[in-house]
């Protein structure tokens, strides 16, 4: 199914979405972990970025996996798919992180609202009543998930591109000392 688009090979086409979506959710994440004032001003952005990120990953494994059927075999392009088995879990974590981050924020929002509404202050309870520690928890998960990630999909771009482009591109003669 994600083998070709219009005779040519789908894997080179979606990579690049996958590279650009999955880096930028982690670091979305990462933000909205660490400044208060992005994660409230992104509010669902980690999380719909994640998410594009988790539908991706496995649209770009199984392209490559098509794409690994029609190229000649080689211990670059064997690492390279053994590198990139390993994204998946990342992002996993990496969207349970958004998804709880987002669910933080919403209820920040809730509970600035409530500040600010006319009438008599209480203090929140249920879950408007939000405790230190699960944040501290939600933010931890998605600093690890966010760096590990990052790691992740760069050890998988660099791999790709030493199996796609090591026997075509010559290293620069060593300059001479003239």
């Amino acid at each position: 199914m994600f083998d070709l688009i219009a005779g040519l090979p789908l894997h080179p086409l979606i990579v690049h979405a996958t590279e650009v979506i999955v880096p930028s959710a982690a670091i979305a994440v990462i933000l909205a972990a660490l400044w208060p004032r992005f994660r409230l001003w992104a509010y669902g952005l980690p999380l719909l970025l994640s998410l594009g990120g988790l539908v991706l990953t496995p649209m770009t494994v199984e392209s490559g996996e098509a794409l690994e059927r029609r190229v000649e075999s080689s211990d670059l392009l064997a690492a390279h798919t053994s590198i990139a088995e390993g994204l998946l879990p990342f992002v996993a974590v990496l969207a349970v992180a958004a998804a709880g981050l987002f669910w933080w924020t919403r209820q920040e929002r809730i509970n600035a609202r409530v500040a600010t509404a006319p009438g008599p202050k209480v203090a929140p309870t249920g879950l408007l009543a939000l405790p230190r520690n699960l944040f501290l928890g939600l933010a931890a998960v998605g600093l690890l998930a966010g760096v590990g990630t990052v790691v992740q999909a760069v050890r998988i771009g660099h791999s790709g591109a030493e199996a796609a482009w090591s026997d075509v591109v010559t290293p620069a003669p060593a300059p001479s000392n003239s």
